[in-house]
């Protein structure tokens, strides 16, 4: 049996991106991965399919597990040979009992290994606007916490000690005891008129942030009801905010975003979104299958060095085609004198990811353009060209280019069809909604129209072209947003216009 180890890793405050590298490095090879209430469940899509995954998150008034049950866990999964990751909200040993972990672990001489995170008490101020040091403010930084073991006699928590401290202030889960803290705070001796502000959520794009001053912070916090996880920092730092706040005012900040690209391909946009400060998240509507027949399919792409055009109109032809030539031939000179059309910068970019270059891209992102584009190259009259599409593709591209003598083979080469109606992301869209949903495809439109979800007044419908609106307005659904450049960047401009931005 090999011998286990255990990585207490930081899962960093909440934005994906601020893990670090090792810490995804040791959920990719994982073999358990045991998770707390803190960090993100974005990071569980790393883990290897078949990793157990093991849910230990602890908030106020509802433990999954006893601290004592999750260390004996921890300890018995490391015995077992199996190389598990602890995923524990921020830094591990930031007031995360990553020490006591790491303590069980040693004495029952399991390997172990700390990987650090970027702790809230840093991220929160960061993503608010606050600086915790500035030399024409503080040369010092004290972070204290603000809930105590509650087993222990008595508190070690010397507020007055605290009051009297120069510099900044940082507290961590002490939200619900915000009013005892503020007023044991005021009675050591710290300025009432000392700034204060609450920062919940950090880092994700639900980020709220609330300010006010030692002696009115509690009050705020009551009447806006608001609730943990939230760091709170208190000192003259907290004034900087107006001038370097960041993060709260990216274009798309508070928005929520739906995508209903497949799972596969929705990274990308969710992405985009992300960085403008959108909460995006994947709300596959479609997957993608093989070709329906995929003897004929096949042999059409053995054949296709006799072909004079390879016109590509999608991403998923482009992978659906290729995929298939390479499991027949190993080299791409194979395909022969076979030119290569494709339709849209994603489809052209797909094209390239093979070392193969494109020969005519139209300016122009939809069907219709690519025959302008052909006949400008050639007359297409007695050429040969082949279609690997989706089943059921708009037939307009083959019949105008017949209708020119062209001789076409029109062949699917994948199809796409409803995603599982069970997905999270459907499941969040239908308990939440959303602010924007996104069509990136007549399909994707038809199967979100399908699954009759609640009407929402007020949800934003974004469409990526002409074709996927006329599909959109033929089921009665509302296109508020279309991209005028169709394709991915061109919808995220026609998002961020559409919000005044």
């Amino acid at each position: 049996m090999k011998r286990g180890i255990c990585y207490l890793v930081g899962a960093g405050p909440g934005d994906p991106l601020l893990m670090t590298l090792k810490g995804r490095e040791c959920i990719g090879r994982a073999d358990v991965v045991v998770y707390d209430y803190l960090s993100n469940p974005e990071f569980l899509a790393w883990a290897p399919s078949g990793a157990e995954v093991v849910y230990a998150g602890k908030k106020a008034g509802d433990h999954a597990m006893r601290q004592s049950e999750i260390n004996a866990l921890l300890v018995a999964r490391t015995r077992a040979g199996k190389s598990v990751v602890r995923l524990k909200g921020g830094d591990p040993f930031l007031f995360g009992r990553g020490g006591e972990e790491a303590e069980a672990l040693a004495e029952a001489g399991c390997a172990f290994e700390v990987v650090p995170g970027v702790s809230s008490a840093l991220a929160g101020p960061a993503y608010a606007g606050i600086p915790l040091t500035h030399r024409a403010h503080n040369t010092a930084v004290t972070i204290f916490t603000g809930h105590e073991d509650p087993t222990k006699e008595g508190s070690s928590l010397d507020l007055e000690a605290i009051a009297k401290t120069p510099g900044t202030k940082v507290m961590l889960m002490g939200i619900e005891r915000l009013g005892p803290i503020t007023a044991g705070l005021l009675a050591g001796g710290m300025d009432g008129s000392t700034p204060v502000a609450l920062v919940r959520r950090a880092t994700t794009p639900r980020q709220e942030t609330l300010v006010g001053t030692l002696a009115d912070i509690a009050g705020r916090a009551a009447a806006a009801e608001f609730k943990a996880p939230a760091v709170a920092v208190f000192g003259g730092v907290v004034g900087l905010r107006g001038e370097l706040g960041w993060f709260e005012r990216l274009p798309l900040f508070g928005k929520t975003v739906a995508i209903t690209r497949t799972r596969a391909q929705a990274g990308g946009l969710v992405a985009e979104l992300r960085a403008l400060g959108a909460d995006a998240f994947g709300m596959p509507m479609i997957r993608i299958e093989p070709a329906p027949n995929k003897r004929e399919f096949y042999e059409t792409v053995a054949y296709s060095h006799g072909y004079d055009w390879i016109i590509f109109t999608s991403p998923n032809g482009v992978d659906a085609f290729f995929g298939a030539f390479f499991e027949i031939y190993k080299d791409a000179r194979d395909l022969g004198a076979a030119r290569i059309a494709a339709i849209g910068p994603a489809t052209a970019s797909a094209v390239r990811a093979y070392r193969l270059q494109v020969d005519v891209q139209p300016e122009k992102f939809v069907a219709e353009e690519i025959i302008k584009a052909l006949e400008k190259e050639t007359c297409v009259e007695n050429l040969k060209i082949l279609l690997p599409r989706a089943e059921g593709a708009r037939e307009v591209l083959a019949d105008e280019l017949t209708r020119r003598g062209a001789i076409v083979d029109d062949i699917p080469a994948y199809r796409t069809v409803p995603a599982d109606a069970e997905d999270p992301g459907i499941r969040r869209f239908r308990d939440e909604g959303a602010d924007i949903v996104t069509f990136t495809s007549s399909s994707t439109a038809e199967n979100f129209h399908a699954l009759n979800f609640p009407v929402r007044p007020g949800i934003v419908h974004a469409s990526i072209g002409p074709v996927t609106s006329k599909t959109m307005k033929s089921l009665g659904m509302a296109v508020d947003v279309e991209a005028r450049v169709h394709d991915i960047p061109g919808l995220v401009k026609a998002i961020v216009s559409s919000c005044g931005n």
